[in-house]
């Protein structure tokens, strides 16, 4: 399971510290950093993160608003983590219902104690398995497990199934990039590719190939980003002959 985070900071040093050390647990997802409050309640708003990391700098108070006013617009609040560089907001943090409050220097223990209640606190999700392609009065049920990969055709998208039938959906290849479970990639303007089914990246040529009939998919340096992931998700359980 992953888990997405927003951080709430100023500092973009800080922000880089933070991250680093999220990093280390491999499932945690950066969907946005924001600098003031404003930015930040658009982005929880927006990708709905599972936890929430808030400076409490010179602007604290205003940020526990922000928390008090989330309240207007979401039912379930996201798990917040407040951080500062000493202990004079922490007994407003738990009364805005803060998780846990992180003090710098970070310490490596507490912030793995807090990490772990976290995952205890966030139950597991489960995504959706179907996919109802609609066209008019006709609904089509594909299982998302069956997908080999999707691809843009104009204004339309071509689902290609792993039994060599084509689905059509009278929508853009954007509409479906994040209506997919996380095994989704985009790999390219016309290509989403189901990563259970690449066998090799070669970053020499630009290709995907799939363990179907070794056909290969084009990827573009505008979504190397999401290929990187890719490789390095791949690589996490498999033995390397790499030195």
């Amino acid at each position: 399971m992953e888990y997405t985070y927003t951080i709430l900071d100023s500092d973009a040093t800080s922000n880089l510290q933070l991250q680093h050390y999220l990093e280390e647990y491999g499932d945690f997802v950066c969907s946005g950093l924001a600098q003031n409050s404003s930015d930040s309640t658009n982005l929880i708003l927006k990708y709905s993160p599972d936890v929430v990391f808030i400076s409490l700098n010179e602007k604290a108070y205003e940020h526990f608003h922000m928390v008090m006013e989330l309240h207007q617009y979401i039912n379930d609040l996201p798990i917040i983590i407040g951080i500062s560089n000493g202990k004079e907001f922490a007994y407003q943090a738990i009364k805005n219902g803060f998780f846990d409050y992180w003090l710098k220097p970070y310490n490596e223990f507490d912030i793995r104690k807090s990490i772990l209640r976290l995952k205890k606190h966030i139950p597991a999700k489960t995504e959706p398995q179907t996919l109802c392609l609609k066209s008019y009065r006709d609904f089509q049920y594909i299982n998302t497990d069956d997908i080999l990969y999707l691809q843009a055709d104009n204004n339309s998208t071509e689902f290609i199934m792993k039994d060599g039938t084509i689905n059509n959906a009278y929508k853009t290849l954007k509409t479906f990039e994040n209506q997919l479970p996380k095994n989704f990639v985009r790999i390219h303007q016309s290509y989403i590719v189901n990563t259970n089914f690449v066998s090799r990246i070669s970053y020499g040529k630009s290709y995907c190939m799939l363990k179907q009939n070794k056909m290969q998919l084009p990827f573009s340096k505008t979504y190397r980003e999401n290929i990187d992931g890719l490789k390095k998700l791949l690589s996490k359980n498999t033995i390397s002959s790499l030195n």
